[in-house]
């Protein structure tokens, strides 16, 4: 992609998308053209004028997932940017040898359509690992972590990557149930909370549009790049090269979808904070998401 390619926008019309009345929190869609071919598409919310944070989404997940930050944002000043990963939503698939140390080379194509020279990072659960890939650039300035995985593991999905074809059956299935059965089925995935039901509709709205890539839920193309996402959480190590970027973590000790251990040993080898919540998965990002906006936004 050309450095001074224009971004394709729209609105998107979810109503799920929609923080609120203002416009400052309805999620913007655009996206840009790769040298490869394939396409990347990410949402926009916040001022324009605001400090750049880039949200890595969850597995599975969307640039829809900015709808459960988008309020925080605005009100931190953030300009938070969210691109749908590589086989979901609207984003194309990736080469079959594609992996989350090409992650870098994919966002800077994003950054560079939006103006944006350097940006705080934020990783979500299975959005971590590409987060942290990111964080080796210059242009990164601030690494937040969410409730996020540290490969390498073998718990929840990462396990189950490991059954040959177990997440790309099993996935569209789910959604198709989802589908059927309302937003709490999603819900109920995340968290045992109760939650309101525009947090329940944005849930839902992240995890249907991720399935969604490559043809639809029944197609199974989102399911795919779980499937993908999960196999390398299972076998392979993350690093970061960048001993003098911040750290800091938010992660729930009742956690069920990301064990705590890693992250804490993570942190503690990059000299980083680590603040523990009461909390499940969603809820750590329910209660401490716009903590870490602010914090990863501060220079």
């Amino acid at each position: 992609m050309n450095q001074h390619a224009t971004p394709r926008v729209g609105v998107d019309d979810d109503a799920a998308s929609r923080a609120d009345a203002d416009g400052d929190a309805t999620l913007r869609t655009a996206a840009v053209d790769l040298p490869d071919g394939r396409e990347l598409a990410y949402s926009v919310c916040g001022p324009a004028d605001g400090s750049p944070v880039v949200l890595h989404h969850g597995t599975p997940g969307s640039r829809l997932f900015a709808a459960l930050l988008a309020d925080a944002a605005v009100e931190a000043g953030v300009r938070l940017v969210t691109p749908d990963r590589p086989g979901y939503g609207r984003s194309s698939p990736p080469p079959d040898d594609w992996g989350w140390r090409d992650w870098p080379e994919d966002l800077t194509a994003v950054l560079r359509a939006e103006s944006i020279d350097r940006a705080g990072l934020c990783g979500f659960s299975g959005g971590g690992p590409f987060a942290i890939a990111a964080a080796g650039s210059d242009r990164a300035t601030r690494l937040a972590l969410l409730s996020t995985v540290v490969p390498p593991s073998e718990e929840g999905l990462a396990g189950l990557a490991r059954i040959p074809y177990a997440i790309r059956l099993l996935f569209p299935l789910f959604g198709a149930f989802a589908s059927v059965s309302g937003p709490d089925t999603v819900v109920s995935q995340y968290t045992d909370r109760s939650v309101s039901e525009a947090v329940a509709r944005a849930v839902a709205a992240d995890f249907h549009e991720a399935l969604g890539g490559g043809g639809g839920a029944l197609s199974g193309g989102g399911a795919t790049a779980v499937e993908r996402e999960s196999r390398s959480f299972a076998n392979e190590a993350v690093d970061l090269d960048r001993p003098d970027l911040p750290v800091r973590a938010w992660h729930g000790t009742r956690d069920d979808n990301a064990p705590l251990a890693p992250v804490g040993e993570f942190v503690d080898e990059r000299d980083g904070a680590l603040t523990t919540a009461d909390a499940d998965h969603l809820g750590t990002l329910l209660d401490r998401g716009s903590d870490a906006l602010r914090w990863v936004a501060a220079e």
